[in-house]
């Protein structure tokens, strides 16, 4: 399986790029993002691209691709709707129908968010913008296409949020976050268990094209 991510310095996007370097049956990892992730694998091929909005400069890399991952996000914190609606709803979908030009046999994988808001009208602004972008990718005649959402994540193998505040609080509840992920699995997932669900998804395809955090659960620990 051919696959490319987007969004691989991130926290959720380092957790996958691990995971797919790990995976024997990835047989090509590329990378595009605006600075390299500083992994170094023969498997691996990175891209430092600036502009998401235009992929053409290197649309002759995206052929022939298997899946994409979809990992890049913001916090809403502080923004407004118009722009948190350029980055999380127009960006992807600039990237998303590139890749359905370029790759329209691939299963593209997109992370979202739990709460996310599907109808578009919630009283969340930023749910009600994860909706649309979901919808969105969902819309497109990709091959396959899915949503994850997850809710508490914690990192492993030394991977951490590139937010400064985000890592801070990471920190401060780890031992917290291992406790409740014991008690509850299904419900708090690991870096590596999100990872895992998309290789399988993108390989198996899933009963829902909505995922919350016990389906991603479910398609991580499936053998």
């Amino acid at each position: 399986m051919n696959v490319v991510i987007f969004g691989a310095t991130g926290m959720v996007g380092q957790g996958v790029l691990r995971e797919c370097l790990l995976d024997p049956t990835v047989t090509r990892v590329l990378t595009v993002g605006r600075s390299a992730t500083g992994a170094s694998n023969p498997r691996l091929k990175e891209i430092v691209h600036s502009d998401f909005f235009n992929l053409d400069p290197i649309a002759g890399e995206l052929t022939g691709l298997d899946a994409c991952f979809f990992c890049l996000g913001i916090t809403s914190v502080g923004m407004s709707e118009a722009d948190y609606t350029r980055i999380t709803f127009d960006l992807t979908m600039a990237v998303a129908r590139t890749l359905v030009r370029t790759s329209p046999g691939m299963t593209f994988v997109f992370t979202s968010g739990a709460g996310a808001d599907s109808s578009e009208k919630g009283a969340l602004m930023w749910a009600r913008v994860k909706g649309k972008a979901e919808n969105g990718v969902l819309g497109l005649p990709f091959r396959a296409s899915y949503v994850f959402r997850p809710g508490a994540i914690q990192p492993l193998h030394g991977i951490k949020s590139r937010t400064g505040w985000y890592h801070a609080l990471y920190v401060m509840l780890s031992p917290a976050m291992s406790l409740a992920r014991r008690l509850a699995p299904r419900h708090i997932l690991t870096t590596e268990q999100i990872g895992r669900a998309m290789i399988r998804v993108a390989q198996r395809g899933a009963s829902k094209r909505v995922l919350e955090a016990p389906d991603i659960y479910a398609s991580a620990v499936q053998p």
